[in-house]
């Protein structure tokens, strides 16, 4: 989408607490000493467009991967962390990124099959494999997201994970350009 001489942007991530994250934002917003947050405010205001945050995450997070604890301010989430590899009786980040991105991808696939008039099979599941990995000293993930969607025509399956992952998934938007991906249709 172009939003007048403010050039393309793409919106990856957007929470209240968090920074925004553009994608080719025209670098003249910069000298011109416009901060972020100003210029997603100048681009929404020239589409008319209305940022709804429709629900933010709150978790307080201590002692790190090796031993740390994770809550949520609600109360539903209380999990506590082990190195992968590690004997511990923990989870670890990869696991829940992996669990987070498959659960929203499933959401947003049943958005996309509703917009196409297509009836998401009951059994729709992604099996999302997330990679720590690392070359030196810089770590990075990668993921595979591998979608089974029984029942449909693979055409109209393709179609649908294709523009889930496009457009509609909150995480595929998120880490777009930043982890490989790969999606596997089964």
């Amino acid at each position: 989408m172009t939003w007048g001489r403010y050039g393309s942007l793409v919106l990856q991530h957007m929470n209240r607490n968090c920074p925004l994250h553009l994608v080719g934002v025209d670098r003249r917003m910069e000298k011109k000493g416009m901060t972020t947050y100003q210029e997603i405010n100048a681009a929404a205001r020239s589409t008319q467009d209305e940022i709804k945050v429709r629900y933010t995450a709150k978790t307080h997070t201590s002692g790190g991967r090796r031993g740390g604890v994770s809550r949520s301010d609600d109360g539903r989430l209380d999990v506590q962390f082990s190195a992968p590899g590690i004997p511990g009786t923990g989870t670890n980040p990869e696991q829940l990124f992996a669990a987070g991105w498959s659960a929203c991808f499933i959401s947003a696939m049943g958005l996309v099959a509703n917009k196409m008039k297509v009836k998401l099979p009951a059994d729709a599941a992604v099996d999302a494999e997330i990679d720590l990995c690392n070359s030196g000293d810089v770590y990075f993930l990668r993921a595979r997201l591998n979608v089974s969607l029984p029942g449909l025509d693979r055409e109209v399956a393709q179609a649908i994970v294709d523009a889930t992952h496009d457009a509609t998934c909150a995480y595929s938007n998120a880490t777009r350009g930043n982890i490989d991906v790969t999606l596997n249709l089964a």
